[in-house]
């Protein structure tokens, strides 16, 4: 699992401050999270391949986090894209982007299907044979919601001397794999953990951004591998915070050690700040392992 940062910026957008935006590769998926103004040079920019692009996350419709999908999808048009694109996001994401569309008589030559979210409560929004994708309901100033993307467990690994030993047909190989006993060739019960060992433990990674400091999430994104969350104020713009629906970056590390996340990255500053070290030195009060989001930066699990 790889996380690329295009960008990680509140508000407007300026040189060297881009909006939310990140790519998730996962188990053969890239992934997109938010899509700021501007996302599509950034895309260019880190080398990441449009056609791969299968799935856009939009967690709620604030300028700064799906301004720039319009602009995505021309461009898509334009490099006669044909196959699937699925957007993910709020009720009334699909009105504004085809009234756009329409009036510009930009219509596209690929199936552009939107699946629009209003429940408040946690549910399944993908699903395929290698990964599942939740929601994560968030408290913003307008519907929100973070993602929590979840990698399925594997096939259990065979152990060949141990088959070998045990004389058991490769006919059954398939079932070992997916768990189940099997009787070898002398008619014998042999049991699954004797000639396998477990799959690779499936990976997680939480996105939550934006938010007020919201304790109910935790159960949500327990024992995640790693967490995104927005921490756009110091402690000292906390007053800031809560009429804003947001955190700072105190409130997101209190958030990563009550879901006893192995990493945090903090992300989504305000633009009042030039020394984003301080967010680390806050946050690292509270929690660690914590890292800065950047554009650019790549995280690996």
């Amino acid at each position: 699992m790889e996380l690329t940062i295009l960008g990680c910026h509140s508000a407007t957008p300026r040189i060297s401050a881009h909006q939310t935006s990140q790519v998730l590769e996962i188990k053969n998926h890239v992934f997109l999270i938010d899509c700021g103004e501007g996302t599509q040079v950034q895309l260019r920019k880190y080398k990441v391949k449009f056609n791969r692009i299968k799935h856009i996350f939009i967690s709620h419709l604030h300028g700064d986090h799906y301004f720039g999908l319009i602009g995505l999808i021309s461009t898509f048009r334009l490099l006669t894209r044909e196959t699937d694109l699925n957007v993910y996001g709020p009720k009334g994401l699909e009105e504004v982007i085809r009234l756009q569309m329409k009036l510009g008589g930009s219509w596209t030559n690929f199936n552009l299907i939107f699946h629009e979210l209003s429940s408040k409560e946690s549910e399944l929004i993908y699903e395929d044979e290698t990964v599942e994708v939740h929601t994560i309901p968030l408290k913003h100033r307008v519907y929100t919601n973070g993602f929590l993307f979840k990698e399925k467990a594997g096939e259990r690994k065979l152990d060949m001397n141990a088959i070998l030993n045990d004389d058991i047909d490769v006919a059954y190989y398939r079932k070992l794999k997916q768990g189940g006993d099997v009787i070898n060739e002398k008619g014998d019960l042999i049991k699954n953990e004797t000639v396998t060992t477990a799959p690779v433990k499936p990976k997680s990674y939480a996105f939550c951004s934006d938010t007020v400091y919201n304790e109910t999430i935790v159960p949500i994104i327990k024992d995640v591998d790693m967490l995104y969350h927005e921490s756009t104020f110091l402690e000292k713009h906390e007053k800031n915070a809560f009429p804003t629906k947001h955190c700072t970056a105190k409130q997101a590390a209190s958030i990563a050690k009550q879901a006893q996340a192995k990493q945090l990255i903090l992300g989504h500053f305000s633009t009042r700040y030039d020394d984003l070290n301080e967010f680390i030195t806050e946050a690292q009060e509270i929690y660690e392992p914590v890292s800065l989001a950047g554009a650019g930066k790549v995280f690996k699990i």
